[in-house]
């Protein structure tokens, strides 16, 4: 491979930077109308009326949509959309009836000429309510709450009970308690939805989406269409996170209005109806218990996990790191989860790993200091090279490697094992590390490549680029095998006519989408040289194929490179305007299919890919050090500065790959330092509304950012080797923090965000 690994610039980044990139609400269409949602001033109850006559007399209005007169759609039979290919953020379909599960729950719409009319008569639409308490409050509610038996299809309880004996037998041990608060999502790029029918049973969505496909089996379910009579298109992305992952009601109602007033019709969603109506991340409460010997070697773990839901079977899985880090001859994981009138909780960007680790990593540093030993070394004693819970063998580990080549990029050596040690002027110095994991997974995915005879390559496939560089490394892989340079090759995504593919959620994207570009490219240069050994014309003809090689657009003879033959002339030769080739790839036992109706031909499997865990447990880890300053007399934190290595597998770009990592690591910064929504417990309202007060981070409170990879390829994911890595650079960044802050301070903070008063 000659371009993939290279740090080229994004082939994309020309388009973003002059502003050609369209977003989903940048389609506007003749005609078109525009949708604002009217939503509920309550938490719990029913509406009793709707009064939408001042709503309908506004100027501009086209009409208003209630419960009391939309479409009636098809109802939800959560499996039945499961296994057309969809999946809702809620349980929820808007407009249906008049039950209110969430304050600010979509309950009606206006559709107007102009934005700021519809906005303006949604104002005016009266709502009367029947009202019910709200159970808002986590502590009070987790009492009442339910243990789930199945967590993403694996069961969620583990060794119940069996951890106390052990624990209480373990010569040194820590028994902890860990918060993490509700964190929303805020992309830069709103949800946004333009609904275009064209007649009663076809449809054009512009979406801001992760997943083209799961709208499009969503709209066409709800809606009784085929689904090749939905098209969805989102080329580009402003950013997801997991917000975008599965639709939520906001499409509905587009296409609802859409419908309603047979016209082109456009909705995007305040910042505001962010904090309320796409999900987020919920507060979680964690008791961490650890008992070892005064080796350092773990006896036993105990993982006490709790958070909210509603409206859905997700919660957080924050047990997931204690299930995959550590050797340990017991550890018991359990979940409790509250039932709350907020709304659904939902994957945010590490679901589950990233608060799980926060506790996990801040108990292994607390177990650490109390028996006196490195936290790196601590980590290294307890490091296992198979998967705890099912025993196999790791497709490729090398987390010791990254906690050595961490230790020495941060200068760990520095650091005193006393906390309050080391002083900058006025502020103490405190340096702490963690480890990381998150899964790798990888699903069926689809592509086409089409070579024409100008020497062009069109690379197609219904995947998405959510501003993280898989644009660019889908030319890169097409470069490589078939020896054509980036810059003759144009990457088609973000479209659900194009050979299918995943959500692009789960750092799924590079392990599933290139291994499929891979095998087009091969079967398409497979027919290529064939048609040039059978020519007579050809300077390669009755060569044997296994004797050929390839490089700039041309097949050589391994012996004789004057026996040659370009791409174009071969084509030409033969009549062809063009030549195309399209496969599906997927692991080797079959399953895990995560892009259903696929009409191109299966790639061949070699026996040792096999991401399905039926011969290895496929992770990836890192290892994160961070240094901060805190102001003693103020409690001001600031980290100085970040060195994050990890072992992903290939790296398939080294610039848009260090860039995923820069951005994960801040985002991660801002879960550790600021993030925090609160709710008005007597109403259930957000109080944190806006990114007035929801605070995130800006480039001053962003540090220098060191970033390695071990590079090594994963044998068994794909020939490719490459995992995906959008997501753990946030595993493991809080604990980080927190434990040097601790070394800083000698006071450890449990609870997230680490704010000034927690140190006060």
């Amino acid at each position: 491979m000659t371009e993939t690994g290279k740090p080229i610039d994004r082939v994309d980044g020309r388009l973003k930077v002059t502003g050609a990139a369209k977003y989903a609400a940048e389609y506007n269409q003749p005609q078109m109308a525009y949708a604002f949602p009217v939503r509920s001033t309550i938490a719990n109850g029913t509406i009793a009326s709707v009064d939408t006559n001042a709503a309908l007399q506004s100027p501009g209005v086209l009409m208003v949509l209630t419960h009391e007169n939309a479409p009636r759609l098809k109802a939800l039979d959560p499996q039945e959309l499961s296994q057309a290919g969809g999946r809702l953020g809620e349980n929820l379909v808007p407009l249906q009836d008049g039950r209110v599960h969430y304050f600010g729950q979509f309950i009606g719409v206006v559709v107007a000429e102009t934005y700021e009319q519809a906005r303006h008569a949604a104002g005016l639409v009266r709502v009367a309510y029947a009202e019910e308490k709200p159970a808002i409050d986590f502590e009070t509610e987790l009492l009442k709450g339910f243990r789930p038996e199945t967590a993403q299809g694996q069961p969620a309880q583990l060794n119940t009970g069996q951890a106390a004996p052990l624990l209480a037998a373990a010569p040194v041990k820590i028994e902890r308690t860990y918060t993490t608060p509700t964190e929303n999502h805020h992309p830069m790029e709103l949800h946004s939805t333009i609904a275009i029918w064209e007649g009663a049973n076809k449809l054009i969505v512009h979406e801001s989406t992760q997943s083209v496909m799961t709208v499009r089996a969503v709209v066409a379910y709800f809606f009784s269409l085929k689904p090749e009579n939905v098209r969805v298109l989102a080329p580009y992305i402003g950013g997801g996170f997991g917000s975008k992952g599965n639709p939520w009601t906001n499409i509905v109602l587009a296409v609802m209005a859409g419908q309603a007033v047979n016209r082109p019709v456009k909705l995007v969603i305040t910042r505001h109806m962010m904090q309320t109506n796409v999900g987020r991340r919920s507060e979680t409460k964690q008791q961490v218990a650890l008992g070892a010997g005064s080796d350092g070697k773990l006896a036993v773990m105990r993982h006490h996990n709790n958070s909210y839901s509603n409206l859905t079977q997700y919660f957080e899985r924050s047990g997931s790191p204690t299930e995959v880090l550590y050797s340990a001859p017991l550890r018991e994981i359990t979940y409790q989860v509250a039932r709350l009138n907020i709304g659904a909780s939902t994957f945010v960007r590490a679901p589950g790993d990233a608060p799980g680790s926060f506790a996990l990593e801040s108990a292994m540093d607390e177990l650490a200091y109390e028996l006196k030993i490195d936290p790196v070394e601590f980590r290294v004693i307890n490091h296992t090279t198979t998967d705890p819970l099912s025993k196999l063998p790791y497709s490729s580990e090398h987390l010791i490697e990254c906690y050595r080549t961490g230790a020495e990029k941060f200068g760990w050596a520095r650091r005193k094992q006393q906390p309050r040690q080391t002083r900058d002027g006025r502020y103490l110095v405190g340096y702490g590390t963690a480890a990381a994991t998150y899964p790798a997974s990888r699903a069926s995915a689809s592509a086409r490549v089409r070579l024409a005879a100008d020497g062009r390559v069109i690379v197609q496939s219904a995947t998405l680029d959510l501003g993280t560089g898989t644009y660019t490394i889908m030319a890169q892989t097409a470069a490589d095998a078939l020896g054509v340079s980036v810059e003759r090759i144009a990457v088609e995504i973000g479209d659900s006519d194009l050979p299918p593919a995943p959500v692009s959620a789960r750092s799924i994207t590079t392990a599933s989408v290139l291994p499929a570009v891979l095998a087009a490219c091969e079967m398409l240069r497979k027919d290529l040289m064939q048609l040039a050994t059978a020519d007579a014309k050809s300077k390669l003809n009755g060569v044997n194929p296994a004797e050929i090689i390839f490089s700039d657009a041309k097949f050589f003879a391994r012996s004789d490179r004057s026996k040659s033959d370009s791409y174009s002339d071969i084509l030409r030769r033969n009549n062809k305007t063009a030549l195309e080739a399209c496969t599906t790839a997927m692991p080797a036992s079959g399953s895990g299919l995560g892009a259903p109706g696929a009409s191109c031909i299966l790639a061949p499997t070699d026996s040792e890919e096999n991401s399905d865990a039926q011969k290895y447990s496929f992770h990836s880890f890192g290892a994160q050090f961070a240094e901060v300053r805190v102001d003693e007399d103020l409690g001001l934190i600031r980290v100085k500065r970040f060195t994050t290595v990890h072992d992903v597998g290939r790296i398939m770009n080294e610039k848009t790959a260090r860039s995923q990592i820069i951005g994960s690591v801040t985002y991660a910064l801002g879960e550790t330092l600021m993030e925090e929504t609160l709710f008005d417990k007597r109403f259930g309202n957000p109080v944190t509304r806006t990114l007035a007060d929801y605070h995130v981070p800006v480039n001053l409170d962003v540090p220098p950012i060191d970033v390695h990879f071990i590079g090594k390829p994963d044998p068994h994911i794909s020939p490719i080797g490459a995992r995906g890595l959008g997501e753990i650079a946030s595993v493991g960044v809080a604990a980080a923090v927190a434990n040097a802050v601790f070394n800083a301070t000698g006071k450890r903070i449990r609870d997230l965000p680490i704010t000034p008063d927690k140190l006060l």
